[in-house]
């Protein structure tokens, strides 16, 4: 496994699956210009949203939104250990360089951790992983609060780490708890209370055609689409609806189109409406099934532009003057 330095922003991409990831990296440079000896980045779903280095010796907020967050005494505190972790690495790629039996050369020594939470099961996982010139080096067992050497010079390493209970647990705490924490108050801010909502078109090809609910615009895969008649469900198995499959959209959100066959004469006389609910949604999205919501979607008539009416004018009366 190989570790890179996310210096890339990259747009949000709304699916059931989120992560929320630091990464340090510590580099032998002093032959190097202009590349810091010690950098920390922090990701949400592979977005950056927050930078360190040693030059700077500040935590930068990357996001808009992270600017309330950079308010606020946790960020006084993200700095300071920071800080220390900076001198640490700086410290520990001499003794690495030792271990590998290396005197020269440009090294790296990277530490990613974080935590994934996926928001169709609502399961989550927990890791902590450390790379030596970009091949994995040491790696925690969150089931069972070991740590693991990938090469035989972690050997001493793991094994005074896995002799310290007290940080094992620590790991383990915030690994399971406050990482996702803050993952989900990260995505909430980035995400939920800055979403527009979803678009809800119902479409019909003619008065007597069934009608389609077309919802587009929704930022997440398993958003709840659903006809209702008189405020109840209708079952997605029954034949009167019809779903297809939900589609990407290219600013990342998606598409669904569930398709209702009641003829008119029904769903006149009963309140037959598209709901669309999700987590994110302060309150359900819907169009009640009217005359007047519907849209037709067949082809518009054909219009002739002006100047072709001239132009066939002028066509027709060239054949009467040349027909007498």
């Amino acid at each position: 496994m190989k570790f890179i330095i996310f210096l890339i922003v990259i747009p949000l991409v709304y699916s059931e699956l989120h992560s929320f990831i630091t990464t340090y990296t510590g580099i032998r440079s002093h032959m190097i210009a202009g590349i810091p000896e010690f950098s920390t980045v922090s990701t949400l779903d592979g977005q950056q949203i927050d930078y360190y280095d040693s030059y700077t010796m500040k935590l930068i907020p990357k996001q808009d939104w992270m600017k309330e967050f950079a308010s606020k005494d946790m960020w006084k505190e993200d700095t300071e250990i920071r800080l220390k972790v900076q001198q640490i690495y700086i410290n520990n790629i001499p003794v690495l360089m030792k271990r590998f039996n290396q005197s020269k050369g440009v090294h790296v020594f990277q530490r990613m951790y974080g935590c994934v939470w996926d928001d169709e099961t609502r399961e989550s996982r927990g890791f902590d992983e450390y790379a030596y010139d970009g091949e994995v080096f040491i790696s925690l067992n969150l089931t069972e609060a070991r740590y693991t050497a990938h090469v035989r010079q972690a050997n001493h390493t793991v094994m005074k780490w896995n002799n310290d209970k007290t940080k094992l647990e620590f790991l383990q705490q915030y690994l399971r708890y406050e990482c996702l924490y803050w993952l989900k108050e990260f995505w909430h801010q980035a995400t939920f209370e800055k979403a527009d909502p979803p678009k809800v078109s119902l479409l019909q090809k003619n008065p007597d055609y069934y009608v389609e609910c077309h919802v587009t615009g929704f930022l997440f895969k398993n958003t709840t689409i659903s006809w209702r008649k008189n405020g109840q469900d209708i079952n997605s198995s029954s034949k009167l609806v019809k779903s297809k499959d939900t589609l990407p959209n290219e600013d990342g959100t998606f598409q669904k189109t569930l398709t209702l066959y009641v003829i008119p004469d029904d769903w006149k006389e009963d309140q037959y409406a598209c709901v669309v609910e999700h987590q994110s949604l302060t309150e359900p999205v819907q169009k009640i099934l009217t005359v007047n919501e519907i849209e037709s979607n067949k082809p518009a008539s054909y219009i002739m532009h002006p100047g072709l009416l001239v132009i066939i004018a002028s066509f027709i009366a060239y054949n009467e003057e040349c027909s007498e």
